[in-house]
């Protein structure tokens, strides 16, 4: 009520939001926290001038999502924290060190599914790949812009699909730029596949991104969420294309079914794993051609492998 009665006193509302954190370590008090998202995210927009403010914001937001996510509480935010959210990121687009904490703000809401949905409403995707595009170095701000792409792209209701079909490019820079870090690789990953998901490639398309899978898949053997979403999003390109099936067969670094063979060996009690090679390889045999080069590459043995390490999934 205090930080209501004074909206356009900026020092009252940072007076507020300083109080409210006070109460963060406090448990009793995080239920009370929870209604308290809107009145802070539009005190942020409200003086969205205010660095110091909105780091306090942001900072206090953060610890309440982070709250909620160590007790399984999943926080729908409404539109007009959406909203607020975007104006916050359009007005601070230079600033590489409060867009790291901003974008890892915007990741964790859009774990929410209403969230999501309302983050693409307000029309946030060109100003995260606008982001992403200036900041392509900065690992923090990419994972975290990879992973709300992701979120924002699988979604249900239907997408923007000629914004989405602009995140292709750069979301494969972003892969190609941090291929080594398996964190944002994944996130990467991730991302491409609910690209490929949302059919938002062209026929030119599909060589290049399953090669860059490839190598992300190369570079990164022992992560198993990202062999897995590297798997899905082949899968998902295989599926449209003859040319994507045909690129894993003949990619120029090695062949991409003895790669498949090799993840398999490494990841022998993830479930996960098999799955999406099982699903890449159903993927794969739809094409004649494809399929009598996997059988002369004796995929059937791994097959039976496969079956036998899970007899009961």
């Amino acid at each position: 009520e205090f930080m209501q009665a004074s909206w356009d006193i900026e020092e009252v509302q940072a007076e507020g939001i300083q109080h409210l954190a006070s109460f963060v370590k406090d448990k009793s008090a995080f239920p009370y926290l929870q209604t308290c998202t809107e009145v802070i995210t539009l005190a942020m927009k409200t003086h969205i001038d205010s660095l110091d403010l909105q780091v306090e914001g942001c900072t206090l937001l953060l610890e309440i999502l982070s709250q909620a996510l160590e007790q399984g509480v999943m926080m729908a935010l409404d539109e007009s924290v959406a909203s607020c959210l975007l104006h916050t990121v359009r007005k601070h687009s230079e600033n590489e060190e409060f867009l790291s904490m901003l974008c890892t703000l915007l990741m964790m809401v859009s774990a929410s599914e209403v969230a999501a949905k309302n983050l693409r409403k307000v029309g946030i995707i060109p100003d995260l790949l606008s982001i992403l595009r200036r900041f392509l170095h900065n690992d923090k701000i990419c994972f975290s812009c990879c992973a709300v792409l992701w979120s924002l792209a699988v979604s249900e209701s239907s997408a923007d699909q000629a914004v989405l079909e602009s995140a292709l490019p750069v979301t494969s820079a972003v892969l190609q730029e941090h291929l080594q870090n398996g964190v944002v690789a994944e996130s990467a990953c991730s991302a491409l596949w609910a690209l490929a998901l949302q059919g938002c490639l062209t026929d030119s398309d599909y060589e290049p991104t399953a090669a860059l899978l490839l190598d992300a898949l190369r570079m990164n053997p022992e992560r198993a969420v990202l062999v897995k979403n590297g798997c899905l999003a082949l899968a998902s390109l295989v599926r449209l294309s003859e040319t994507a099936a045909l690129a894993i067969l003949l990619d120029s670094k090695g062949s991409g079914v003895e790669l498949i063979k090799d993840e398999f060996r490494l990841h022998l009690d993830e479930p996960g794993v098999a799955e999406a090679l099982c699903l890449l390889m159903n993927e794969m045999v739809q094409y004649d051609e494809v399929m009598l080069d996997m059988r002369s590459q004796k995929m059937e043995k791994l097959l039976c492998e496969i079956k036998l390490q899970f007899p009961f999934s």
